[in-house]
């Protein structure tokens, strides 16, 4: 036998590391890259470059790598010893070693993970396959550190003074100061930001238009559900229940984003509508107004302004010739509340993504006769166990939560595809029949960029893809009708006629055409200057291969975004917090 075979995967990845470390050293580009493959990739969060940008291809790494960690201070790369060992798993069809790491810079420490093809180590080349470099904390700003700097001193009572509802109460007042950051948004992308920043001692508000905490999940249609499972949806610092179903409901995510304002003490003001802001450069600060409910307008100076307005925030309402002549009832998705209303009347739900499809089975079970309307193909996936594949990482026995958190960051793009082509290609094999009766109703089906699934169509455009639980068989055998929109000639005032000359009468017409980006309220908030010198936000920028102004300083001074699955904004609300942190007490460059 091979005796590379013998070497566990701690050998190997120390023996990396040690010339990792030698290499970095000597400042020697050409010994850094022997330590790679060609085909390397390296994704750095914060951690090397103050920013989330993934480097390829040997000679370009080890070139980035050299200048980065002369810059950073980066050194003394090991295994860490209190998270989960080194390993032999299997990653985009590859055997490989995995090993967590930890090192120093010059503000604090960094983890990482390198993984090593085992057919390299067979060949007697140990070689990086890829590589990432997050930032974990700063020197003297450890979450731990400044919790107990703000805990009061267990045996102080003050029985004549504020108790601490009445300091609660003046702290989210926000009477006599400004927040240091103004977070726009108070969903689960908003509350995880706020979460962060609290445990880093950064005093921050959130604001939301809605009347009650969690009512932008509460008040959407009645039968909604997440189409993932809890365990890759834990909101950070307080985990679901393990008691808690699969597939959690709305108004339970409703009542838990309520529950963790409470808990973990956040400060958030409801029915406030973020009415704009403009940047003061001179002062580096931000002059904001909103409008609440109760007191009128009110100017906030923020250094920092988050948005977190979701991915899929603004509801996009499509020019549609002749639809004005409808003289029934038209809503946006956002707007549809419950199938019981609608019962024995015609109703067509344009769109064929998760809303289209969970309003047509909510008709459809409250006795409509709902027909669904197909704008362009549509990729079809059965929630289990299809879906769940790419979550892969979250389930069974293993690392601890936060080694699966950095797993799931440390995958670059390439990779990512690589991994989920494979699985997109298993998910069509389970799903044939399915998708078989699917395409023998008239629907049309596509599969992703290059056949790589739902999780990078989500990355790119935000939908386009359903996650089957119930709605796909209904429409295959015929139970909720569809209808291609090319087949539309024009809409009449009962309905619609259609290109072979007859006539379909509709008493609601849903409109699941989706959402505008959050980029769209860039103008509107800021001004069409500032619009344009952010940019799009959201989907792939080709040269860094990362989500476009997502979590990190945009060309705006004190802009910020957040957004995405309940994933993502635990994973990366973290990094989102530690670069504001630097900014405040000088860190960053």
């Amino acid at each position: 036998m091979d005796v590379e075979l013998n070497r566990d995967a701690k050998q190997i990845a120390g023996d990396w590391l040690l010339g990792l470390n030698a290499a970095l050293h000597s400042n020697d580009a050409r010994r850094v890259a022997a330590l790679f493959r060609p085909d390397c990739d390296w994704r750095d969060i914060v951690a090397l470059t103050w920013t989330i940008e993934t480097v390829s291809d040997r000679d370009e790494v080890a070139r980035r790598l050299i200048e980065a960690a002369a810059a950073s201070g980066a050194r003394d790369f090991a295994v860490d010893p209190e998270r989960h060992p080194p390993r032999d798993v299997e990653r985009a069809g590859v055997d490989c070693v995995e090993a967590i790491l930890r090192f120093e810079t010059r503000v604090g420490r960094g983890a990482g993970i390198v993984r090593l093809k085992r057919s390299d180590c067979r060949a007697g080349a140990v070689v990086a396959w890829t590589l990432m470099t997050a930032l974990e904390e700063f020197s003297g700003y450890e979450e731990d550190t400044i919790r107990e700097q703000a805990e009061e001193p267990a045996f102080e009572r003050d029985f004549h003074g504020p108790n601490w509802l009445d300091r609660r109460r003046q702290q989210s007042a926000y009477a006599d100061r400004d927040p240091e950051v103004l977070i726009v948004g108070g969903g689960h992308a908003g509350v995880t930001a706020a979460a962060r920043f609290k445990a880093l001692g950064i005093d921050a508000l959130v604001v939301d238009r809605m009347e009650r905490i969690g009512d932008n999940w509460r008040k959407r249609y009645h039968g909604l559900k997440l189409h993932n499972q809890k365990h890759s949806n834990h909101f950070p610092y307080l985990p679901f229940p393990k008691t808690w179903p699969k597939y959690i409901a709305k108004d339970k995510i409703a009542n838990w984003i309520e529950t963790y304002v409470e808990t973990l003490e956040i400060d958030f003001w409801t029915r406030t509508t973020f009415k704009g802001a403009t940047w003061d450069a001179a002062a580096k600060r931000w002059t904001a107004r909103v409008e609440r409910a109760e007191g009128g307008e009110r100017t906030l100076h923020p250094r920092h302004i988050v948005m977190a307005t979701s991915v899929s925030g603004t509801p996009n309402l499509p020019e549609i010739p002749t639809l004005d002549r409808f003289k029934g009832t038209v809503v946006h998705s956002s707007r549809f509340t419950n199938g019981g209303d609608w019962k024995g009347r015609n109703v067509h739900v344009f769109g064929t993504g998760t809303s289209a499809h969970d309003i047509a089975q909510d008709l459809h079970g409250n006795g409509a006769h709902v027909t669904v309307v197909q704008r362009s193909p549509t990729l079809i996936t059965n929630v289990e166990p299809s879906a769940q594949l790419y979550d892969g990482i979250y389930y069974g026995k293993g690392p601890a939560y936060e080694d699966r958190d950095l797993i799931n960051v440390s995958v670059p793009l390439r990779v990512m595809k690589q991994a989920h082509k494979i699985l997109t290609d298993k998910g069509r094999e389970l799903d044939a029949p399915l998708l078989q009766g699917l395409e023998k109703a008239g629907f049309r089906l596509e599969f992703g960029e290059d056949g790589t699934g739902w999780p990078l169509k989500y990355r790119s455009r935000g939908g386009g893809y359903y996650f089957n639980v119930g709605a796909s068989d209904l429409i295959a055998k015929g139970e909720i009708g569809l209808i291609q929109y090319a087949d539309i000639a024009e809409f009449t005032a009962t309905g619609m006629t259609m290109k072979d000359g007859s006539a379909r009468a509709t008493d609601l017409i849903v409109l699941a055409t989706g959402y505008k980006g959050q980029d769209h309220l860039v103008g509107e908030l800021f001004g069409k200057e500032i619009a344009a010198k952010v940019g799009p936000v959201w989907g792939f920028n080709e040269r860094t291969q990362e989500l476009r102004n997502m979590w990190l300083p945009t060309a705006q001074p004190g802009l910020w975004f957040t957004g995405g699955s309940f994933a993502q904004c635990r994973m990366y609300s973290k990094y989102l917090a530690l670069q504001i942190k630097a900014q405040d007490v000088g860190l960053a460059p």
